[in-house]
């Protein structure tokens, strides 16, 4: 009975042994089986492939045209040549003309090295203005910085200045025994208006208070000191109630803005 026992067992071995070489396999798959390693390797050689095609036709350096119309670059020349011929102060942005010095009729007026502007930063001014390069700088640098972020909404934008007065030689608010005016010696520039693309224009007598345009008809007063070391408006006094008097005048007291 032992002896039965022991074989019966023995054949059951045998038989769970061989029962691997009877279990179904997996069906193979079409094409070409690889190794691992060998698909990594040809995943990357096939990146390398795409990255010099890439290389090859320029696509890595740049995504922008090579050559700009032959018309738009003679356009561009031309402007930049015309811009050039009527820039003064050295600047661009700055148009006119230079006319040296201007004579003085009294004493005290007068301006060595003066300039004749027509616009500044595409702003055009009403009538050409006789200034010194300090003051025209002066101007372009609160034009740029508050009196078109100013208006930018109003109107389309600004497009010109109505200038009230500029270089005279006179005597401040025309008094007599005054002290000469800043705007005898080419440090001055009054605005009393401006003008919108859309055809309309701010005045600074009626849009000072009016609920449309005060705000940024006092952001541009504001703004305006600063470039300019004296700014006067409507608040200063009764001279000023219908335009802005901006000079470049340096005192000792600092900045004058009223």
């Amino acid at each position: 009975m032992r002896l039965l026992v022991l074989a019966l067992v023995m054949i059951g071995q045998a038989c769970w042994a061989a029962g691997p070489e009877n279990s179904k396999r997996p069906v193979q798959r079409g094409g070409d089986v690889y190794p691992a390693a060998m698909a990594v390797g040809s995943a990357a050689a096939a990146t390398a492939s795409h990255e010099k095609l890439m290389l090859d036709n320029g696509l890595s350096s740049s995504m922008r045209p090579l050559f700009r119309p032959a018309r738009v670059e003679k356009n561009a020349r031309q402007k930049k040549r015309l811009l050039k011929k009527g820039a003064v102060c050295g600047d661009l942005a700055i148009q006119g003309e230079e006319i040296g010095r201007v004579k003085a009729k009294l004493k005290g007026c007068g301006v060595e090295r003066a300039v004749r502007v027509r616009s500044v930063s595409g702003v055009r001014l009403s009538q050409t203005s006789v200034m010194d390069c300090r003051t025209a700088g002066a101007l372009k640098k609160w034009l740029d910085r508050t009196a078109k972020p100013a208006l930018s909404r109003k109107g389309g934008g600004l497009t010109g200045l109505k200038v009230a007065a500029h270089y005279a030689c006179r005597t401040r608010n025309n008094k007599k025994d005054a002290k000469i005016s800043e705007h005898g010696k080419g440090r001055a520039i009054d605005i009393s208006a401006f003008r919108l693309r859309n055809g309309s224009e701010i005045t600074v007598l009626h849009g000072w208070n009016n609920r449309g345009t005060k705000k940024a008809l006092r952001k541009m007063h504001r703004g305006a000191c600063g470039p300019f070391k004296t700014v006067l408006g409507p608040q200063a006094d009764r001279y000023h109630r219908d335009h802005f008097h901006f000079d470049t005048a340096i005192y000792r007291g600092g900045n004058y803005c009223r």
